[in-house]
């Protein structure tokens, strides 16, 4: 029998890899789906992921998507779910969906309100109030292994990195099995994250979330969704290339790659790659780091 994600974190063997991607909008983007999916997949991940949309259409995709992969690949396929946009019935039937296509894997996150990451949340009619009351639900509901998401530069709606680390055991407590950081660029904003969860009682393996950086545009976005700023260092690397799209690629190679040694040489059980549907930076990227570690 296959291990599940949680107990091959749990081994602390080498350290895992695992990409995540998110539902194709268009019979297209199905295919470049496909494509890096095929492309990544001689990298050997531990597993995959797809993001979580939570209106009918992309509901639909989403389960599409974790089939073909799941039906087409060896690879463990963990499916995402979020309390936005729907009652306690659609979230049982989306779960009824995934064990359908045998996804037993889900990610279990509260998701942004429609109005972006920091704007007030409005629980949905009949549905949860957060995370903590989703992992309670997926865990009645049958035998799922239930991730669940880690801010290292604080949730962006609140800024409280206290009350996240509480939130993360509550997550625990409520049958959550591993978690999966949002996306930073500071590998001591991960180890304090880990520092703060282990001080409460919080035993999750926490896995950092790599985002690679491939175009300048997407600096200030990433900056609102992981809570933080990119260090100025950083910014600066990117502006100077800004005008060659190769070079921006080549800087954000090598930022990742650098962060990744850093929280590899932390004690990071494994590395999660944002790959937005694209492999070739997160192959450049994970192929430089076991280029240089006999432990990836």
């Amino acid at each position: 029998m296959t291990d599940t994600i949680a107990e091959r974190l749990a081994q602390r063997g080498d350290p895992t890899v695992s990409f995540e991607f998110f539902p194709p909008k268009t019979d297209a983007g199905v295919d470049q789906l496909r494509r890096a999916v095929v492309d990544l997949e001689p990298l050997h991940p531990d597993f995959v992921s797809v993001t979580y949309g939570a209106t009918g259409s992309t509901r639909d995709r989403t389960v599409e998507a974790t089939q073909v992969i799941s039906t087409q690949t060896p690879v463990t396929t963990m499916g995402h779910l979020t309390c936005v946009g729907q009652s306690v019935d659609e979230l049982r039937t989306a779960l009824s969906s995934y064990a359908e296509v045998g996804v037993r894997h889900v990610l279990a996150i509260r998701g942004d309100p429609p109005g972006g990451p920091t704007a007030p949340w409005q629980t949905y009619p009949g549905g949860l109030d957060n995370a903590t009351e989703l992992v309670r639900l997926i865990k009645g509901e049958g035998d799922f292994c239930v991730g669940v998401g880690a801010f290292p530069d604080g949730h962006p709606e609140h800024h409280d990195v206290a009350l996240d680390a509480r939130i993360l055991l509550d997550k625990q407590e409520a049958g959550a099995q591993f978690a999966i950081t949002q996306l930073f660029f500071r590998a001591d904003a991960y180890v304090a994250l880990v520092d703060r969860a282990r001080a409460i009682g919080c035993t999750l393996p926490i896995v950092p979330g790599i985002m690679p950086v491939t175009d300048v545009a997407q600096l200030e976005r990433f900056a609102t969704l992981s809570g933080a700023p990119m260090p100025d260092d950083m910014v600066r690397r990117f502006r100077a290339v800004a005008d060659d799209e190769e070079a921006v690629r080549a800087v954000g190679v090598e930022v990742a790659v650098d962060l990744c040694g850093q929280l590899l040489d932390a004690g990071a059980p494994g590395l999660h790659f944002f790959t937005q549907n694209r492999s070739r930076a997160t192959a450049q990227i994970v192929g430089a780091l076991r280029r240089t570690r006999m432990t990836l």
